[in-house]
């Protein structure tokens, strides 16, 4: 792929995982699906999170206490991406904690209301990962700290390639199906994308015994998680390609804020 190419695959997988605007010449000729595009999904993930790290940075710079900047910083991050993932996030877990079938579980997470299980899963998710972000900030430089944002989003949104690729879509009618589906190569480049954005902000920053910690926690938890999938909806939905950025993202950070 000519750097041209993917530096346009970049902008259009910032579009599509975020609220930021870009050019429209950015989409002529384009038509919409995203199993190619998912090849940029580390790469954006990398520019999403250099607005929270920035955020973080600052407020660290100020002195203010690390929970709280680290609470900030998601929060920004939240604006940026339009909580795109934290929806599928709940969705996923009204659908998979109150449905009593698939079937039931999928209309679930067709409703747009949320329910008690996406909101205890989305308050888990943010006290989790203000947590860890919070003593990341605590044991290590502001600059590191920050780097912690980026590096995490690049692994998570890696690993929505493998969920996407591996399970077939769980509706013949849903988004998730009519956008395309990545195909192995597609989503190898991805994996491999995310792990060596991982290596480049986590090593220098942190050290060898936290990348591994992340890229091994990132794994488990993409693995595991798209098994309980395919056994409780046999496929993926927009839905699950979000709970499945969250639940890697609060591994990655939980993993490098424990072997720090």
């Amino acid at each position: 792929m000519k750097i041209k190419d993917h530096a346009v695959d970049t902008a259009r997988a910032v579009a599509f995982l975020s609220r930021i605007p870009m050019p429209q010449w950015l989409f002529e000729g384009y038509d919409g699906r995203l199993g190619r595009l998912v090849r940029a999904f580390p790469f954006a993930g990398t520019v999403l999170g250099l607005i929270p790290a920035l955020a973080l940075l600052l407020l660290l710079g100020l002195r203010a206490d690390p929970l709280m900047s680290a609470l900030i910083a998601l929060s920004v991050q939240v604006v940026v991406t339009g909580a795109l993932h934290e929806d599928g996030l709940a969705d996923t877990a009204d659908g998979i904690g109150g449905g009593k079938s698939r079937e039931h579980s999928l209309l679930i997470m067709k409703d747009s209301r949320i329910g008690t299980y996406g909101a205890i899963a989305l308050i888990l998710s943010f006290a989790i990962r203000a947590a860890a972000l919070s003593a990341i900030a605590d044991d290590s430089p502001a600059f590191a700290a920050a780097l912690a944002i980026p590096a995490v989003a690049a692994l998570s949104r890696g690993a929505i390639a493998w969920h996407w690729q591996r399970l077939p879509p769980a509706k013949a009618d849903g988004i998730a199906a009519s956008t395309g589906q990545p195909d192995e190569a597609a989503m190898q480049f991805a994996l491999t994308a995310a792990g060596l954005l991982g290596a480049l902000l986590i090593w220098p920053a942190f050290g060898l015994l936290p990348l591994v910690a992340s890229l091994l926690a990132t794994g488990i938890a993409g693995l595991a998680f798209t098994a309980f999938i395919r056994r409780k909806l046999g496929g993926h939905t927009g839905d699950t390609l979000g709970a499945m950025q969250q639940i890697c993202e609060i591994a990655a950070i939980c993993a490098l804020a424990t072997a720090l």
